[in-house]
């Protein structure tokens, strides 16, 4: 159980990582800086798979009126995918991937929308940044160094997801250590070094809450685990970036409530001080943050 008890020994624990303030930086013309609010980002799934209905769109025309709607609901950048990270679903090469994703990339871009492209392959990363994607959003460790320096290149930005093992698509188990924010530090200062080294020098850092690892099956287990996750996140920021969340949804305990399930999050998350929140539910995320004060 969360109580007032348990915020408040988390912070006098960590007093010093509740100061720290993170790196901001200009997107195509956009002020991105988590040390004044956070933002916002849509989801758009072009994978039938996904089982969140209310952002799969199956046509490039139904994907460009989303990522629309989306931004004037909101969203400061709009994140496209074209496989789903669901364990049973499909996988979709990187030319099927390049072929349902580039028309939608194109054209949001020439409208000015700051775009988002989620994917572990080199050659979609490439089709996409060149076609106006401005970040990453990279679902894997396996060529990293390769796709940093596409990014550096195109004067992006990338979020730097924690995948444990080489994809999304290919996780087992996930380390549940007594301290996930000890862990995950070492992890992302790792990747961070990987990042600049390559000439990185925008990006968001990612614990990767809505992967699919087969020991978080239990949903009492997952539900904690996501919780302590986004309570200790605002120690992250002691890395010097600032930090990303996709918001979950906790089917079994919301059920036929789910859609209210991320903005329940979006509170923890806002709590742990999140910079950037990827949501299905933008108009019910940003209300959650105004009501907090937060945006």
């Amino acid at each position: 159980m969360l109580r007032l008890e348990n915020l408040a020994e988390l912070a006098t624990t960590h007093a010093e990582s509740l100061k720290a303030r993170v790196a901001s930086f200009d997107l195509r013309g956009r002020r991105f800086d988590g040390n004044a609010r956070p933002e916002l980002m849509g989801v758009i799934n072009l994978s039938a798979d996904s089982w969140y209905r209310e952002s799969v769109v199956l046509t490039a025309d139904a994907a460009i009126r989303r990522g629309r709607v989306l931004a004037a609901q909101g969203a400061a950048l709009l994140d496209i995918g074209a496989e789903s990270t669901l364990a049973h679903a499909a996988r979709v090469d990187d030319a099927a991937q390049n072929s349902k994703l580039l028309p939608v990339v194109r054209q949001l871009a020439s409208e000015g929308h700051l775009v988002s492209v989620e994917t572990y392959h080199p050659t979609v990363t490439r089709a996409c940044l060149e076609a106006g994607a401005a970040v990453l959003n990279l679902t894997g460790n396996d060529r990293s160094d390769e796709m940093f320096r596409m990014v550096a290149d195109h004067d992006a930005a990338v979020i730097l997801c924690h995948v444990q093992g080489d994809n999304v698509r290919q996780v087992g188990d996930l380390d549940l250590g007594a301290d996930p924010a000890a862990s995950l530090h070492d992890h992302f200062a790792r990747q961070i070094e990987a990042a600049q080294r390559n000439g990185v020098t925008k990006l968001w850092i990612d614990p990767g809450l809505g992967f699919y690892y087969r020991n978080l099956g239990d949903s009492a287990t997952r539900i904690r685990h996501q919780m302590r996750v986004f309570l200790n996140t605002f120690r992250l920021r002691t890395l010097g970036f600032p930090t990303c969340h996709a918001l979950p949804h906790a089917f079994e305990c919301f059920e036929d409530e789910v859609r209210s399930a991320e903005p329940f999050f979006a509170v923890l998350a806002s709590l742990g001080r999140t910079d950037l929140l990827r949501t299905h539910e933008v108009p019910r995320t940003r209300a959650v943050l105004g009501t907090l004060g937060v945006w």
